[in-house]
Order: structure tokens, then sequence, then C-alpha cells
């Protein structure tokens, strides 16, 4: 397969090993910052007003939006979407995926990470590095799980959500959509959506009013 990354950030860097790291061809990158020729020693095709110029060119390429951040990663999508674009996936050759685990479309899963039998993880999401997944674990669309995180089975994951580095998540809970979880926090009850929670156990610290 061929993949145009989108975004010239320290995550893409990661993303681009990855795709490297499996064989597949990169095109280039696009950014609609970056003002080089070259980076990462991939060509910079432009930004995101080149796409379909770039659809016409490479018919079969699919997109991978390399932002970290949920709300302009979910803002790029929408805007390729608009463009009909395809998107692919990315997981590193030492991610270990259960082979009924079911994995959305432009979803990275970054190394040594693991996801088990029955875990669901939606489109555009980031498993970061040697993140665990456990079994029937549900994770909806656009949702950065941080490296090192620990999350018990059956746990549910709303959209847009940001669980911090090293957070830890008992069997079935369920954390809201838009809300954060603090670094190293430990999550024993629900939280809801829009919240900002941290600590052992993790706590509500900060409730949003209106995030839109």
């Amino acid at each position: 397969m061929s993949y145009i990354v989108f975004g010239t950030g320290g995550h893409a860097k990661v993303i681009v090993d990855i795709l490297r790291s499996c064989g597949e061809k990169i095109i280039g990158v696009l950014d609609d910052f970056c003002n080089e020729e070259e980076w990462n020693g991939l060509p910079v095709l432009g930004d995101i007003n080149q796409v379909d110029k770039l659809l016409f060119q490479y018919p079969g390429a699919l997109f991978i939006v390399a932002i970290g951040d949920n709300t302009i990663r979910m803002k790029i999508v929408s805007q390729l979407k608009a463009a009909t674009v395809k998107f692919g996936t990315a997981a590193h050759p030492s991610a270990v995926i259960a082979p009924s685990a079911s994995i959305g479309e432009g979803t990275v899963v970054m190394p040594n990470s693991v996801i088990n039998a029955d875990a669901y993880v939606g489109e555009h999401t980031i498993i970061n590095t040697a993140a665990t997944i456990d079994h029937d674990c549900r994770i909806e669309d656009f949702v950065h799980i941080s490296p090192g995180v620990h999350m018990a089975g059956g746990v549910q994951i709303g959209c847009c959500a940001h669980i911090g580095i090293g957070a830890s998540l008992i069997p079935g809970v369920r954390v809201g959509c838009d809300t954060i979880v603090g670094a190293a926090s430990c999550v024993i009850r629900d939280l809801p959506e829009n919240v900002i929670a941290v600590g052992c156990p993790a706590k509500v610290i900060k409730t949003y009013k209106d995030k839109g």
C-alpha cells in the first residue's frame, strides 16, 4: 500500500517509523505549516489544499492523520472526508493485536502495545507506546490512549477522550466523551463527559460547561 501522512510533528515521526517498519511505501507528507521541501527524508507535498491534486496523482493512496491532539485530528479528518480520501491504519510489528479485536480506519497502534480479545478500537484513535487494552474494551473514535496506559477488561472510553500517560483503569469503568484523565491516575469509578480527572483514585477537578 501507499500512504500519505498528514503532519510533521513528533507524533508523525513515530507513525512514519511504523509504516517504514511494516515495509509500506510513503509517498510524502502534508502539513499546513511546513514550508520545507523535505521532512524526515520524505517530500513535503503541500497543505490540505493539495488533496484533490494528490488524489488524482495517487488514486490508491491511503491517508493517516498524524496529529496527537484529538480535536485538531478530528477537524482535519472531517476536511479530508469531504474530499473523499481513503484512510489507512498503522500498527507496529511489535504490537500484539488479537484476531478477534476490531481496529477502525485511521487508527494507529504504537510499538509494544497490546489489544486483547474482542476489544473494539474506533476510527482515528491513538493506541500509544506500550499501552495495554484488555478483553472486551470499547474505545470510541478520536481517542488518545497515552503511553503506558493499562485498561482492564470491559473498560469503555467515549469519543475524543484523552487517557494520560501511565493511567490505570479497573474492569468495567466508563470514561465519558471529551474527558481527560491525568497522568498516572487510577480510574476506579465511571467518569462523566467533559471533565478533567486526576489522582488515585481519579477525582474530577474541572468540568467544562461547554466545550463546543
